[in-house]
């Protein structure tokens, strides 16, 4: 006998329960560079180590969200998002009350799950309702979004009114608490599940591959790029996932199944996604750089106070808000690769007009917002295309490689920028001594590359092909040939 998961009455019920909760953690993920400052001066560590701050989240993102949402295609979406948000409430109470700097890095591995809840929500609306997934993926997008420039804006008024840093880092703690048991009663289970065991190999042997060489571009820089720990870190990685990749083509069940990146049309989104994150997250280090450097000291930049840069961020969060809202729409109108392909002209443009007007304040920051624009049409368009193209049984995975691909290609991009960068600098006098500095030629060398990966989006955009919108919702008794009902045992 057969039993199914509880169905609320209204899809647009459990899409605003789930908005909310991204809302939240678009709010977590902003919340803590305004904090930097004030968590070094807590913890008495330097510059570089507050580094590991977000670089810790980061990298456990990278290795755990493909893991979690594998285990939400076996055993439930809903289960999976329920144990990611008690881990993060764990991780963020963790985060507040650290006595040493040691445990709230801790604290910020456990509050990685963060970033598994838009692949699982992505599963549930499409459980829900197929016809309208789309557009509720945009919503959630958007919501986060939205979240992460609220935060941003939130944790440091919070902090200047307050000066107490474990009261406002305590904030987010009990939002995400909350959020449990909201999810566990108010949210349905989805019920098509993935058929096989877990590939225990095939986990540790990604998360160890990605992690390795993740850290190692990651410190490339600080350590030397031909230094014995960073290059044994980076060929070690590259060797470990080059294993995987031999595992995953002869396990039974995989915990990727490779050939299902290619026969459902998935490979090609994900890869566009790298470059989407290479571009927007490469680039952005080298953006609010030049928005903070004093042309009188340095040489370069617009010379813009921190709050003034932290209105702009904001403005930039708003403007891609306004992409994920534009997305799902241009998408009907245009076709989504078509979407896809116009924001990555828009945002070659964007970064060609910063090029030429990057001496004029109010005319840079003009076009950083029109790509924020495209970031955000990218951002709803892209993961639409990966759901609508999935398996049923898959739904939770693809949105995951697709989540961590845009990731870890930002990491990696960040890391080449920064050599790219270190190539083009100048020997100044400063105040009777000599120092090292960045040419504008080295800004202009990252906008130029990030102008070359627009263009090449674009261009792949175009080829990505795309599933037929369901003329019927997608209920819980449509299966795919692996996939199966919850059964009573």
């Amino acid at each position: 006998m057969m039993r199914f998961a509880f169905r609320s009455r209204s899809p647009f019920g459990v899409v605003g329960f789930l908005v909310v909760m991204e809302l939240g953690s678009g709010m977590l993920q902003g919340w803590f560079s305004p904090l930097l400052a004030a968590i070094g001066q807590q913890f008495s560590v330097s510059a570089g180590s507050l580094n590991w701050v977000n670089a810790m989240y980061m990298l456990v993102t990278v290795a755990c969200v493909p893991i979690l949402a594998k285990l939400g295609d076996m055993f439930g979406h809903k289960r999976l998002l329920v144990a990611a948000a008690a881990l993060v409430a764990v991780g963020s109470l963790v985060v507040a009350f650290a006595p040493t700097f040691e445990l709230f890095l801790l604290g910020r591995a456990l509050q990685a799950p963060l970033a598994a809840f838009l692949p699982l929500e992505f599963a549930i609306v499409r459980s829900r309702d197929a016809k309208s997934a789309s557009r509720n993926i945009g919503v959630l997008v958007g919501a986060l979004t939205l979240g992460a420039a609220v935060g941003s804006l939130a944790s440091g008024l919070l902090y200047a009114s307050t000066q107490n840093l474990n009261v406002v880092l305590l904030f987010p703690a009990v939002f995400i608490a909350l959020c449990v048991p909201v999810v566990i009663f108010l949210v349905p289970e989805t019920t098509v599940r993935k058929k096989g065991r877990i590939d225990w190999a095939g986990a540790i042997l990604l998360t160890a591959g990605l992690l390795a060489t993740l850290t190692g571009i990651s410190n490339g820089g600080a350590w030397g790029w031909l230094e014995a720990r960073t290059l044994s870190l980076v060929l070690g990685g590259v060797a470990v996932l080059t294993l995987w990749v031999f595992v995953e083509r002869r396990v039974e069940n995989p915990l990727v199944d490779l050939s299902m990146l290619a026969k459902s049309g998935i490979g090609l989104p994900i890869v566009v996604s790298a470059l989407f994150g290479a571009q927007t997250y490469g680039g952005q280090t080298a953006s609010f750089l030049w928005l903070l450097s004093d042309p009188a000291r340095e040489g370069y930049g617009l010379g813009l106070p921190p709050a003034g840069a932290g209105a702009i961020i904001v403005l930039y969060a708003i403007a891609a808000f306004a992409g994920t809202l534009l997305g799902e729409r241009l998408a009907r109108w245009v076709t989504p690769p078509r979407a896809v392909a116009l924001a990555g002209v828009v945002a070659g443009v964007s970064f060609a007009l910063m090029i030429i007007f990057s001496g004029s304040a109010a005319m840079f920051i003009g076009w950083m917002a029109l790509g924020g624009l495209s970031a955000g049409v990218l951002l709803a368009v892209l993961p639409s295309i990966v759901v609508r193209n999935a398996p049923a049984d898959s739904v939770g995975i693809a949105s995951a490689l697709f989540n961590t691909a845009r990731t870890a290609a930002g990491a990696v991009a960040g890391a080449v920028f920064a050599l790219v960068m270190s190539l083009f600098v100048t020997t100044r006098s400063v105040e009777g001594s000599t120092a090292v500095s960045s040419t504008p030629l080295s800004f202009f060398a990252v906008w130029g590359i990030c102008l070359a990966i627009s263009l090449a989006l674009s261009a792949l955009a175009l080829r990505m092909r795309v599933a037929r919108e369901p003329d019927t919702d997608e209920t819980s008794t449509v299966e795919s040939p692996t996939a199966e009902p919850i059964e009573e045992r």
